[in-house]
């Protein structure tokens, strides 16, 4: 079921030349993983495991 739009973005990008994945949030982590079914896990499990650029301390 739907809502309707969230403006959450959610973008993976394919590394060319790797198996890996390259992940990023609509709050702006970033993630890398060979496994898509383990990057969407990540991406939907908002907020555990993300970490926004500029929160790295």
């Amino acid at each position: 079921m739907s809502t309707g739009p969230t403006g959450e973005i959610y973008r993976v990008d394919w590394l060319p030349g790797t198996d890996v994945l390259h992940g990023t949030c609509h709050c702006g982590a970033e993630h890398t993983s060979q496994d898509p079914i383990e990057m969407w896990e990540w991406m939907l499990g908002h907020p555990e495991g993300h970490r926004p650029r500029g929160n790295e301390s």
